[in-house]
C-alpha cells in the first residue's frame, strides 16, 4: 500500500543509505522523458527536504537541459536486496554548476571536497512528497561493485578533453533544449 509523506523521515533516510542505485527522472512538457541510473554514492541527504547528487559528465545532459525549462524532477529508489520497498521523491530541481562558489562549497560541505574528474553540476532536489511503497514486484539483485568504465574515460579525456567534451555533447538537451553547462 502506498503512503505519501510530506518530508524525509528518519526511516527513509535509512532505507536510502542501504540502496546502491537511485534513478532521476524529468521532462519538459514537450521533451521526451529522461530516466538515468545513478550510483548512490553521489546521493546525499541535506536535511528533511533537500537532496543533493554528484552529477558527473555523460554522453547527454538532459536532467540539467529539463530541469533549467521546467524544474521538475523524480528520483526513485527501490530495494534490489532485503525487504522491498519502492521510495520516490518528487519536487522542484536545480542545477548548480560546476563554475560557481555554491558548487564547491557544496563539495567542500557534503562530498568531503572532492568532486571526481568530470563533476559537471550537482543536483538539488527540493522535495514536495515522499511516496513509499510496496516494491513486492522488484527482483532481488545481488551488487558486485561500480564499474570502473567512467573513471577510466575521465581519466583518459583529463580536464581539457572533459570541457570538449561538454562543448560537442552536453551544451543541448536531444530536443535542443540549453543544459547551462558553460555560464554565460
Amino acid at each position: 500500500m502506498a503512503q505519501q509523506f510530506q518530508s524525509l523521515e528518519e526511516k527513509h533516510q535509512g532505507f536510502i543509505l542501504r540502496q546502491q542505485i537511485f534513478f532521476t527522472s524529468t521532462a519538459t512538457d514537450s521533451s521526451r522523458i529522461n530516466i538515468s541510473p545513478r550510483e548512490i554514492g553521489a546521493l546525499r541527504v541535506v536535511d528533511q527536504s533537500t537532496v543533493i547528487y554528484l552529477d558527473r559528465t555523460g554522453s547527454g545532459n538532459e536532467t540539467a537541459a529539463h530541469i533549467l525549462a521546467d524544474g521538475r524532477m523524480t528520483i526513485l529508489l527501490c530495494s534490489f536486496a532485503g525487504p522491498p520497498q519502492i521510495m520516490r521523491l518528487y519536487g522542484t530541481a536545480d542545477a548548480v554548476n560546476w563554475s560557481t562558489t555554491e558548487f564547491a562549497d557544496l563539495v567542500a560541505t557534503h562530498f568531503n571536497g572532492e568532486a571526481p574528474l568530470g563533476a559537471r553540476q550537482i543536483m538539488r532536489l527540493s522535495i514536495d512528497l515522499v511516496q513509499t511503497s510496496c516494491g513486492f514486484g522488484v527482483p532481488l539483485f545481488s551488487y558486485e561493485g561500480e564499474r570502473a568504465s567512467l573513471e577510466n574515460w575521465t581519466n583518459k579525456k583529463g580536464p581539457e578533453g572533459i570541457k570538449d567534451h561538454w562543448e560537442s555533447e552536453n551544451v543541448q538537451s536531444m530536443g535542443g533544449l540549453p543544459t547551462g553547462i558553460f555560464p554565460t
